[in-house]
């Protein structure tokens, strides 16, 4: 579960901004939305609103940003230039609780000019007991140190493991909990159970983001097959079932094309599971499987029905609506009966109000659920009181200098019973579009055949 999420000159957030899924003691209402573990109480939702700009992804991509640079063991990439721009300040700050097995944790990262200059790993008091340093990765003067808990820094054999780290694989722009993770050591088990939650339990679904091995999921196994169709049928957009055609790699590639297929086995062949998958220019997913000595290609196939007819369609066939429904699919499984964490940027795109809406009420009436559910919208129909809790709801906003706040519905102190909706889309909490200058935007200046 995530606690909260603590950020500082990152994208559009200048100033320490906090988020956080803590329950707001002073509300009463909906009760099941709660996860109590060792009587602290954590929620299972939470929506962020804002206009177009207000840094409301940024939020997402800053999480984004930690979640591959601790687990690739490198700066991403992808994010080449992360501070905000509008300040001198080099220093950017990424705090992280959470609590993975029960068990809470801390982690942090201080960074300057992409060079990790802190690195700190607490597990967590939650608030109610002190937390314990697990380890703590500084650099001073140009060189790591590297402190670590008392029964670690003790033992003669640990001891080792630090002056090897230290000497060999410390990296200044690379953080260390990946390699701690990955170290048979007994004084460890703990970094390893806080690096899991990275790896294991935290899911990022981006606009573009795609689930992996669908069509493979469907084939062999029988409950998310069960799941899926359930789900997708609810919809009542004419899908009857998903099943995944199967088709000889050689069949599907062409005997013209050996060269290729030659490239795809061997390929396969380096793989743990013998499993890869391809994209398509319009995003279908096709699967590549080594079964026994035979090679099979795996495409998901949508079964709709009309009239009492059934017929196949390929995913290329379908509407982007459905593809998104289908990419949530297995997030919605996750959170259903697993305690992830899944965050999902720009919920709404390409899904009807009334869908996701619905969908968000049946997670949200759910009592059975186990993971957390957090993603940014746009769609001001799910500003209701009987789906969220008002600390479940948040706003981001940018101030005059270009700077992102984000705050809680609940710092407000609005009755249960009052419409947010129509509040929100009058101004009374902020984060929505600046519109007044569009009345004087004079379209008919710019045509330039007069």
């Amino acid at each position: 579960m995530l606690v909260r999420f603590v950020l500082e000159n990152m994208f559009s957030f200048e100033k320490r901004k906090e988020f956080s899924t803590i329950a707001n003691s002073r509300l009463k209402t909906l009760h099941d939305h709660i996860y109590n573990i060792d009587n602290f109480q954590i929620l299972k939702l939470s929506s962020v609103y804002g206009a177009n700009g207000s840094g409301k992804s940024n939020l997402i991509k800053s999480l984004d940003y930690l979640k591959r640079l601790v687990t690739r063991d490198e700066m991403p990439l992808k994010y080449k230039n992360t501070r905000f721009k509008f300040t001198d300040n080099k220093k950017q700050i990424l705090v992280i609780e959470f609590i993975q097995n029960q068990k809470g944790f801390l982690y942090g990262l201080e960074i300057v000019d992409n060079k990790i200059m802190t690195e700190e790993l607490y597990i967590s008091g939650l608030g109610k007991n002190e937390d314990f340093l697990l380890y703590e990765r500084k650099m001073e003067n140009g060189k790591t140190q590297i402190k670590f808990f008392d029964d670690f820094e003790k033992d003669e054999k640990s001891k080792v493991i630090k002056e090897v780290l230290i000497e060999e694989f410390v990296r200044i722009d690379r953080p260390i909990i990946k390699l701690l993770a990955n170290r048979e050591n007994e004084n460890l088990r703990e970094i390893k159970n806080a690096f899991g939650w990275f790896t294991e339990t935290l899911q990022i679904i981006t606009p573009d983001s795609k689930p992996i091995a669908l069509a493979h999921r469907i084939e062999i196994d029988k409950s998310f097959k069960e799941f899926a169709e359930d789900l997708m049928r609810t919809f009542n957009i004419g899908i009857k079932a998903l099943n995944t055609e199967r088709t000889s790699i050689y069949d599907f590639f062409g005997q013209d094309n050996s060269n290729e297929i030659d490239d795809l086995i061997s390929r396969l062949e380096k793989t743990k599971n013998k499993i890869i998958g391809l994209r398509t220019r319009k995003g279908e997913e096709i699967i590549v499987a080594k079964e026994g000595e035979d090679y099979i290609v795996k495409i998901l196939e949508i079964e709709h029905e009309a009239n009492n007819i059934t017929k196949p369609f390929s995913l290329e066939e379908e509407s982007d609506g459905t593809i998104r429904l289908l990419d949530f699919v297995p997030a919605f499984k996750n959170i259903l009966f697993d305690d992830k964490v899944i965050f999902v940027d720009e919920i709404e795109r390409s899904i009807h109000p009334l869908l996701i809406k619905e969908l968000i009420r049946k997670f949200s009436e759910q009592k059975e659920t186990k993971g957390q559910l957090i993603f940014t919208t746009h769609e001001s129909n799910l500003l209701d009181q009987s789906i969220f809790r008002q600390d479940e709801i948040w706003f981001s906003e940018k101030d005059f200098e270009g700077a992102t706040d984000i705050y809680s519905l609940s710092d407000f102190k609005e009755h249960k019973t009052i419409d947010i909706r129509k509040g929100y889309l009058n101004g009374r909490y902020g984060s929505i579009p600046f519109l007044g200058n569009l009345k004087d935007l004079n379209w008919v200046d710019y045509d330039i055949n007069e």
